[in-house]
């Protein structure tokens, strides 16, 4: 087996299947990633989505034996839609992040490195891996960033030449040796958008993020959602992109190489009120198939409440005012009283005064007195 033929071939085919971009990297220790991780615990910064381990995220050998080197694989999404869907007075819609268009990146990302995993075997039969897409231990980024895909942005993303940041990363530990690719040096340099433009501040510094004050993160959780960030949601009922809109390097980037990533609009920009009264069969047939929907429905409802609330849309007052007397979850009932008061009207705070006597959830009951309390204001 000549390995470095071997390369040559692995990139050659990597291309026939869907692959935009391969890279080849050393397995040794991320010992600059593993300094940030711990300080992104000391300073609480973590999401909790995360593998707990920091010594298993940033050192190979600890999940594999005897590694000879990480190829790191990258799939270009599209960063616009071929067909725009209109947000207008009663049918307001909302949002999901680019990264959640199309059929789930999980599945697309395996389903390609399992194709090199078997075109490698098929060439060297003893040949083992490990493939990680996102979940895994492995911090996607700082792979891609020493196998060469692209450099680690100020907005925490990997900024490819070819695609901008608009890219998918996935990669695999194996026993085989390739000789490895050269790292990209940084192009961000004094530029600092991303920074200045992110909605919550969660940017603390270049390439340092507060995952508790990402709006990406906040998206999904399931409880309430902190007064200070509603007004910053906006519509995103999954995800946000600014940090990734405003960046020069995804000017005039959009690509359409992959029919599984292609977004349905009616799916990724989908209409808000419709979305309050879904039963979980028709939440999971219609958007079980996306990664945003990784979360379930409910941090999704409370997104869509928020964003009918941010429309000030009054043809979803007795959409609201259903959830609110009706729905069995607090988050949801909470939210849904905040948001009548946000938009006001005689028939909002009629149910309001209502709610005010008849609900007995203290969560709940704050959140009345919250919707209340505009009122007061105007």
């Amino acid at each position: 087996m000549n390995i470095h033929e071997l390369k040559k071939d692995i990139v050659e085919y990597s291309k026939t299947i869907g692959i935009d971009k391969i890279g080849f990297a050393a397995p040794s220790a991320f010992t600059e990633m593993k300094n940030r991780l711990y300080r992104q615990q000391d300073l609480n910064y973590q999401s909790g989505f995360e593998e707990p381990n920091i010594e298993k995220r940033t050192n190979p050998k600890l999940i594999f034996e005897k590694p000879h080197s990480i190829i790191s694989i990258a799939l270009a999404y599209p960063s616009r839609m071929k067909v725009r869907v209109e947000s207008k007075k009663g049918e307001r819609r909302g949002i999901f992040c680019r990264a959640s268009w199309g059929t789930d990146y999980h599945v697309v990302l395996k389903d390609r490195l399992k194709k090199l995993e078997e075109y490698i075997i098929s060439k060297v039969p003893e040949a083992k891996f490990k493939s990680m897409v996102d979940t895994g231990e492995l911090v996607d980024r700082a792979v891609a960033q020493r196998a060469g895909i692209g450099w680690s942005g100020k907005n925490c993303a990997i900024i490819t030449p070819e695609f901008g940041s608009y890219v998918y990363l996935g990669e695999m530990i194996t026993n085989l040796p390739f000789e490895p690719d050269t790292p990209i040096e940084d192009g961000c340099g004094s530029c600092n958008k991303c920074v200045e433009v992110c909605p919550t501040g969660a940017l603390i510094q270049g390439g340092q993020l507060n995952a508790q004050k990402c709006i990406a993160f906040l998206t999904q959780t399931k409880g309430f959602l902190a007064d200070e960030y509603r007004e910053k949601l906006g519509n995103r009922l999954y995800g946000c992109d600014t940090c990734q809109t405003v960046c020069p390097e995804n000017k005039g980037k959009d690509f359409h190489f992959h029919d599984e990533l292609e977004p349905d609009p009616e799916i990724a920009k989908p209409l808000l009120k419709p979305m309050l009264h879904m039963s979980n069969r028709e939440f999971k047939e219609k958007f079980g198939h996306i990664s945003g929907s990784w979360r379930g429905k409910k941090p999704i409802q409370r997104n869509a409440i928020i964003a009918l609330a941010h429309y000030k849309d009054d043809t979803a007052v007795p959409d609201l005012i259903k959830v609110m007397q009706e729905d069995p979850r607090p988050v949801l009932r909470g939210t849904a009283a905040w948001a009548l008061g946000k938009i006001g009207g005689e028939p909002a705070k009629a149910a309001l005064l209502a709610a005010e006597q008849n609900e007995i959830d203290g969560d709940v009951l704050k959140e009345v007195q919250k919707g209340l309390e505009y009122y007061e204001i105007s």
